[in-house]
């Protein structure tokens, strides 16, 4: 064995407090009462070798959104909303699904029977039932899956100090006879169900806070009675019910483990993290690198406390790094949509990959580099995507582009520009880009989201409403250049003007109307004009009606 665990007593005696904690914690007005609990013990694996790979494939997926989710819900999922459930984790491609723990609730065991009875299992998914250690409930549990074709029987008893001394008053010895016994019952009935091929499974629950050396102890002695063959496919699992520490800590333990396993060749080993800390994702992608290979969670993190694993945001992870996560994730937001109806309740709109917000910016820089990120894609015709702020192509995912730019009165003219062109294809000038934006943000001081039609109707008021009283005087083609029509216009109000730029935008394929644009000044004053039309003569003189009504309005108010 390569670690320094440090004191591996029985039961660990609490780590030392730093001098003065307490007294500190009593002092500082509002303070509050760290001294009530003690850091975890590193594990200290000086030799680990998770930080220098990378992941290379997808793990094996398991969703237990069925079992470890369902419980966790204020309204547990009736059968008709297990069955949707179930329906669209068949769709998405799992191939291990939990049903649910057979001998805790009758509704588990109805919903077991009804998968297994409406012959509902496809012929690549296996089923996977759970079942504590207690006397006769392996022998109901692996009842309750006869007649499927495959099934996973898991399981498990806890481990920790805590649970040995204030939950079960057992011993080491005890625990670790109370698992023997539990793993011979299974091996025993492994072969009893004619038809129905039993995979065993079994875990350490409360893995993350028991001794490392205890839980290898006991798992070994499981997998030395049931001495597996990489034909068996059985199961391991490592979870962390709690988590418990940094996911770097756990990354090192699992390693120790992976390493120290008896039968490791032929066997599968599981993780199911928990998300106490916030890193649920983070630990067990890095103990993934650490020798893991398997993953027990459910869509989008639901489950006890604040939460399981979330599955969807691993698998996307490997996605946006070029790697197959073996699941269908062409449409996220459908999936978003059942799991909601499932579970009764949202998925928050900042949640990774699927949140409404996930691929959105409202920040001018973000969206100044987005639009211009995905202009440069467009242009190169590159099959690699490379966009600021955007680590995937949500059309991958099932979004289209229109809610990446979402304006505010936080929003600059890069974003308002990219509405303005792929929304209704007005290609602005830089200059008047920004004469927009600033527009656009003065009128959403109110506060609020600003909508690309609400955008629209902004720019007709302010450049496409030609004043009344205006007309231009002679057509445009008589006039000797757009410079002498703009003077001809100023001219009805006694002012004079110079014309800085005008150009005209062409029809897009399937269209019929020009668009051009005109720049002006009066003394200091420069304003921009638009006009629509479908000539280009006549889209042009509209512009020039247009900046002279602006500047005549800015110079006589």
């Amino acid at each position: 064995m390569t670690y320094s665990p440090g004191k591996n007593a029985s039961d660990r005696t609490p780590t030392p407090e730093p001098p003065g904690t307490a007294d500190r914690a009593q002092q500082r007005p509002g303070a509050m009462p760290v001294h009530k609990y003690r850091r975890y013990e590193p594990f200290r694996l000086p030799d680990r070798t998770w930080p220098d790979r990378v992941p290379e494939r997808a793990p094996t997926w398991c969703s237990v959104d069925l079992r470890d989710g369902n419980q966790a819900l204020l309204e547990p999922m009736d059968i008709e909303r297990k069955r949707v459930m179930y329906d669209l984790l068949v769709r998405l491609g799992f191939k291990e699904i939990e049903l649910g723990f057979p001998m805790a609730s009758r509704a588990d065991l109805e919903f077991t029977r009804d998968v297994i009875e409406r012959d509902a299992i496809p012929d690549d998914v296996t089923i996977q039932v759970m079942s504590p250690i207690r006397d006769g409930m392996i022998e109901d549990t692996v009842k309750a899956i006869e007649g499927a074709p495959r099934a996973i029987v898991q399981i498990f008893n806890p481990t920790s100090v805590t649970q040995r001394r204030a939950v079960f008053r057992m011993s080491r010895a005890e625990v670790k006879a109370l698992a023997l016994r539990g793993a011979e019952r299974a091996l025993k009935l492994r072969d009893s169900l004619p038809g129905t091929e039993i995979y065993l499974q079994y875990g350490t629950e409360s893995f993350t806070q028991t001794e490392p050396e205890f839980a290898l102890e006991v798992h070994n002695a499981v997998l030395e009675l049931w001495r597996p063959e990489p034909a068996d496919q059985v199961r391991v699992v490592l979870p962390a019910s709690v988590e418990a520490y940094p996911p770097h800590e756990f990354a090192d333990r699992i390693e120790w483990m992976h390493r120290n396993l008896a039968h490791r060749e032929a066997i599968s080993l599981t993780l199911h993290t928990h998300n106490d800390r916030g890193s649920a994702v983070a630990a067990t992608e890095l103990a993934l690198l650490a020798g893991a290979d398997r993953v027990e969670g459910t869509l989008f993190g639901n489950g006890e406390r604040a939460g399981n694993v979330c599955l969807i945001t691993l698998a996307m992870n490997l996605y946006s790094q070029g790697i197959d996560p073996n699941l269908d994730l062409g449409d996220l937001d459908e999936a978003r949509r059942v799991v909601e109806q499932c579970n009764r309740m949202p998925v928050s709109p900042r949640h990774p990959w699927v949140g409404d917000f996930a691929y959105t910016s409202f920040a001018g820089s973000h969206q100044d580099a987005i639009a211009k990120g995905l202009r440069a894609l467009e242009e190169s015709g590159s099959s690699v995507w490379d966009v600021p702020y955007l680590p995937i192509d949500p059309r991958d995912v099932g979004r289209d582009y229109q809610a990446l730019i979402r304006i505010n009165g936080q929003s600059g003219k890069g974003g308002v520009s990219h509405l303005m062109r792929t929304e209704h294809a007005f290609e602005l000038p830089r200059r008047l880009q920004i004469e927009f934006a600033s527009i656009v943000q003065r009128k959403a001081e109110a506060g609020g989201e600003v909508t690309a039609d609400q955008l629209l109707v902004w720019f007709a008021e302010d450049y496409l409403h030609e004043a009344d009283g205006a007309p231009l005087p002679g057509p445009l083609e008589d006039r000797s250049s757009p410079r002498a029509v703009l003077d001809a216009l100023l001219a009805q109000h006694a002012l004079e003007g110079s014309l800085s730029e005008t150009q005209v935008q062409g029809p897009r394929a399937g269209e019929t109307r020009h668009v051009a644009y005109a720049e002006a000044s009066v003394g200091t004053t420069t304003r921009w004009g638009v006009g629509v039309a479908a000539t280009e003569e006549e889209s042009l003189a509209r512009a020039l009606r247009s900046v002279a009504r602006r500047l005549v309005a800015e110079v006589t108010a």
